[in-house]
C-alpha cells in the first residue's frame, strides 16, 4: 500500500539511502560507497618518481630511469600502487564492466587530483584518454579510459576529446611483454586524428594502470610532436618493478 497519493510522482528520501562498500559489503560510511575501514587499507602510493611515479622508499626522488632518459610526460599523478585490492577492482572493473567500482576509483582519482591542483599541480586544458583499438573494444563494450575521462571532466570541469586519439593497429595485448617488447609493440600504434587541435595546449592523458610507461611515452611523444606544450598523466594506480612489490 502506497502512503503517498497515487496522483503525485513518488518522492524518495536519498538522504535515507544506506550505501554500502563496493570491497567488502558493509555499511559505507564514507561520502562514497566505501567504508572508511577499506578505505585506509588501501594501498596507497607513498613516496614515489616525482617524474613517473614508480613507487620508491621515500617522497622527493626522481627515478634512475628518468634521470637517464627524462620522458615526454612531464608527470604521472595515481592515487595507488597497482596491488590488492585495487588490482582486482580495475580488472574486475576493465574485464567484467563493473561500473560502479569504475566509478568509485574515478571518484577517488577525482578527489586525489583536486588536491594535487590545490598543492600547485597545473591544471591541464584538456583531458585525452588513452584509446582503444576498434575490435577490443567492439569485444569488450566500452573504452574503460574513455570512462574515467568522461567521469574526470564532470567531476573536475576540465573538458574532454575522446576523439582526438586514435589507435591504428591492435597490437598485442601489453601485460605479458617486457618494457623493449611494449615500445616494439607500440610504434605506429596511435595517431591524431584531424579533428585534433593540440597546438600549445597542455594535456592530461587519462588511462587505468601505469607500467612501463611505454603507452604514455609514444602518446606524449606524439603530443609533442603535434606541438602540445605538456602532457601529464592521470591514472588509477602505478606498479612498482618486478621484485619490489
Amino acid at each position: 500500500m502506497r502512503c503517498q497519493p497515487s496522483n503525485q510522482p513518488v518522492v524518495y528520501n536519498w538522504l535515507k539511502n544506506k550505501q554500502t562498500c563496493l570491497l567488502c559489503d558493509e555499511p559505507a560510511d564514507t561520502v562514497h560507497p566505501l567504508c572508511s575501514s577499506c578505505e585506509a587499507e588501501l594501498p596507497w602510493l607513498g613516496g614515489h618518481c616525482q617524474v613517473c611515479a614508480l613507487p620508491l622508499p621515500s617522497t622527493g626522488l626522481t627515478c634512475g630511469a628518468c634521470l637517464k632518459r627524462p620522458p615526454s610526460f612531464q608527470r604521472v599523478e595515481a592515487p595507488w600502487r597497482y596491488a590488492f585490492p585495487i588490482d582486482t577492482a580495475i580488472n574486475r572493473f576493465k574485464h567484467q564492466a563493473k561500473w560502479p567500482l569504475g566509478r568509485l576509483l574515478g571518484g577517488l582519482l577525482s578527489h586525489h587530483l583536486q588536491h594535487a591542483f590545490a598543492e600547485g599541480l597545473a591544471r591541464p586544458d584538456l583531458l585525452l584518454p588513452v584509446p582503444l583499438a576498434g575490435p577490443r573494444q567492439r569485444q569488450r563494450g566500452f573504452n574503460q579510459a574513455g570512462l574515467l575521462s568522461q567521469w574526470l571532466s564532470a567531476s573536475l570541469h576540465l573538458p574532454q576529446q575522446p576523439h582526438w586519439l586514435e589507435r591504428t593497429s591492435d597490437t598485442p595485448a601489453q601485460q605479458q611483454l617486457t618494457a623493449a617488447a611494449r615500445q616494439r609493440n607500440l610504434r605506429r600504434a596511435f595517431a591524431l586524428t584531424n579533428a585534433s587541435r593540440v597546438e600549445g595546449l597542455h594535456l592530461a592523458l587519462i588511462d587505468d594502470v601505469l607500467t612501463t610507461g611505454a603507452t604514455a611515452e609514444s602518446l606524449a611523444r606524439l603530443l609533442l610532436r603535434g606541438g602540445a606544450a605538456r602532457v601529464d598523466v592521470y591514472c588509477l594506480a602505478r606498479t612498482a618493478k618486478p621484485g619490489d612489490d
